[in-house]
Formats: structure tokens, C-alpha cells, sequence
């Protein structure tokens, strides 16, 4: 049984949320318009049983491939934001290197006004690159597109009318970019996978800092979130102003053998797929099962082994403000997701905050 005053006493403050690639199953059996269609309803679904049983964000990740319906999140938000009423909404990652920073801005400031200050942009470099030659950017730059995209798109939520020079887009200046969003400051977070230099620049940045996790093992990332928390201190940022959430693999069940053995067929048909692309090893049950472990980054369980899970990260890491579990559908069936996030809200969040939904 997990200690809740344990939990309570480490991670009161943390908040749960979600973040999906709105898969789906392209298997021929229906056309791409079929499939769409069911499976942004099935979305919205899900994203209202979020709000309605108190998880805190729901974010919806850019992917430009025919197995996710995920390449304008914006859009999908904000038809989330007008059926629900306090989850925040936000970006599970923003291409921002092969996007533009103004119409990013725009997006994400018309989102705040129609969910009322709820939304919230995680910018990052994307872990496909699709979106680079479908746009027409070079591979090439795809540190310096990143750092100059996000230089700008920082100014945009300072200044109303801005004044900037860029080499990869054309200059701004003085011109005024509307709408400006609900919230004081559009929230602004960095999603970062491995690599020491963005985490550095992050904490130079200020910014805080959503970590992707999605093997391994979690403590391995301490050093470079240590290394986050020394960059924002040495550039004169308040500690609280650096905060880290992280993104990792997960799913709920009644059982922990259950929720293992509903996820592993969805999440096999998409690792090995990657793998093919990528070159990797065909992913196999035992290394899964491996990923379950105390140690290992997948949060697979009963609501209890899941809220121990949690436990673990926050304080392996040093303490993380949230922990959002990647929750895509596709082949995994719409109603065992459902009753995912169901657990997650009405079991796994009160052990880990000790407070009742």
C-alpha cells in the first residue's frame, strides 16, 4: 500500500495531467475523413472526462503523420476550451523551429480568451521532423531556428508592437500582433528530451522546464535538471520560477497486470514502428515490463502503483510540479482510456495530494 502521508507530505503540491498525439488506427477500414472524425470526437470525449474529474492540463502534442490527428493542437484546444471549465490547455510539444512565432502567439492568445486564461504553449524541437521540408526549413538549422523562433515569440508576449531582426524570418518593426491573451503573461514552458544545452538555456531563459522521459531510468535526469536549476540561479532567476514537470508514458487500470496488458499492444505497434524508421530493435514484452519496474520511466499500473510511481520521479528528481502521462488512443480501445483517466482523477490524484476529488 503506497504511504499517503508519505505522498502527502512529498508531492502535495504536484498536479497530474495528460498528453495525447490523438492516434489513430490506420488500418484501411475506414477513409482518413472516417477516421478523423471519430477520433477528434473521441478526443473531446476525453478531454471533458479530464476537466470533469479534476486533472489539472491536457495537452495535445504536433505531429505531421498519418497515424496523429494532432498537426494544429491550437484548433484542438480551443474546441476543448469551450466544453470545459478549469483543466488548462496547452501544447504537448509547439514545433516552434518550423512554425511561425507570430501566428504561434496568435493561435495561443485567441485559445486564452475563449478558455478564459487556461492556455499554455510548451515549445520544443520536435522529436520528428517532419514538419521541417513540409514547411521548407533546412535540417541544418535546427538549433539556430529554434533559438531565433523563440527570441522572438518571448518578445511577442512582452510587447504588443515589436521591434526584432531574425536571419530565418523577415524583421519586425514596430508592427502590433492581436490578439493579446487573456492572461497577463501567456504562459511560456521549454520541452526538453536529453540534451545538456537546453536545459542550460532554458535556466538561463527562465523558463520553465517540461522534460520528456519516455524510457530509462528517471534519476538518470537529475544532473541535467541540477544543471537547469545552477543555469537559472547564475543568471539572477528566482528557484521559483523554475519549475519542472515531466512527460512520460502511462496508463490506469484497476489491476497493474491489467493496465500492462491493455497498454502493451498499443504501445508496441508504436515503438516498433518508430523503430523501423529509426533503425532501432523491435521492441519487445520483456523490456516493457522492464520500464514497469520501481526504477524504470513508465507509470503502468493500479491507481496506487501509479501514485508511488509518482512519488519516486518527484523526488529522484529533486521535486516536479507536475507529472502529465502520454495517453494517445489508437489501438488502445476509446473505453479502457476513458476509464484511465477516470482512475487517474478520482483515485490517483487524491493519493498523491491527499486531497479528495
Amino acid at each position: 500500500m503506497v504511504n499517503r502521508q508519505t505522498l502527502f507530505k512529498h508531492l502535495i503540491s504536484m498536479q497530474i495531467g495528460i498528453d495525447s498525439f490523438v492516434e489513430t488506427v490506420v488500418d484501411g477500414a475506414q477513409s482518413p475523413a472516417q477516421q478523423g472524425v471519430q477520433r477528434v470526437q473521441q478526443l473531446l470525449e476525453e478531454v471533458e472526462l479530464a476537466d470533469r474529474v479534476g486533472l489539472d492540463s491536457y495537452g495535445i502534442g504536433e505531429h505531421h503523420r498519418e497515424e496523429y490527428i494532432a498537426s494544429s493542437p491550437a484548433v484542438l484546444l480551443a474546441a476543448a476550451a469551450a466544453r470545459t471549465k478549469n483543466i488548462r490547455l496547452t501544447s504537448a510539444v509547439t514545433v516552434l523551429s518550423s512554425d511561425d512565432p507570430v501566428r504561434v502567439f496568435q493561435d495561443f492568445a485567441t485559445l486564452d480568451l475563449i478558455s478564459q486564461g487556461r492556455a499554455e504553449i510548451i515549445v520544443g524541437r520536435g522529436s520528428f521532423i517532419e514538419s521541417y521540408p513540409l514547411f521548407g526549413y533546412d535540417l541544418q538549422h535546427y538549433d539556430e531556428l529554434f533559438s531565433e523562433k523563440l527570441d522572438l515569440l518571448l518578445k511577442l508576449r512582452e510587447e504588443t508592437r515589436v521591434t526584432w531582426t531574425g536571419k530565418h524570418r523577415a524583421s519586425l518593426t514596430g508592427q502590433g500582433v492581436w490578439p493579446r491573451p487573456a492572461q497577463t503573461l501567456l504562459p511560456i514552458r521549454l520541452g526538453v528530451g536529453g540534451t545538456p544545452q537546453s536545459f542550460v538555456r532554458a535556466g538561463t531563459l527562465g523558463l520553465p522546464l517540461t522534460v520528456a522521459i519516455i524510457g530509462g531510468e528517471p534519476h538518470r535526469f537529475r544532473p541535467l535538471i541540477d544543471l537547469y536549476r545552477e543555469a537559472g540561479r547564475q543568471a539572477g532567476h528566482a528557484s521559483e520560477k523554475l519549475t519542472v514537470d515531466v512527460h512520460a508514458v502511462g496508463f490506469v487500470a484497476d489491476t497493474t497486470e491489467g493496465a500492462a496488458n491493455d497498454l502493451w499492444p498499443s504501445h508496441s505497434a508504436a515503438f516498433t514502428r518508430i523503430g523501423r524508421e529509426r533503425g532501432w530493435p523491435p521492441t519487445t514484452r520483456a523490456a516493457f515490463d522492464a520500464q514497469r519496474g520501481e526504477l524504470g520511466a513508465f507509470l503502468v499500473g493500479d491507481p496506487e502503483t501509479v501514485a508511488k510511481k509518482m512519488w519516486h520521479i518527484s523526488d529522484s528528481l529533486g521535486g516536479v510540479e507536475q507529472i502529465s502521462l502520454v495517453m494517445s488512443g489508437g489501438p488502445l480501445p476509446h473505453e479502457k482510456l476513458l476509464h484511465s483517466i477516470e482512475l487517474l482523477g478520482t483515485q490517483v490524484k487524491p493519493l498523491v495530494t491527499g486531497k479528495s476529488s
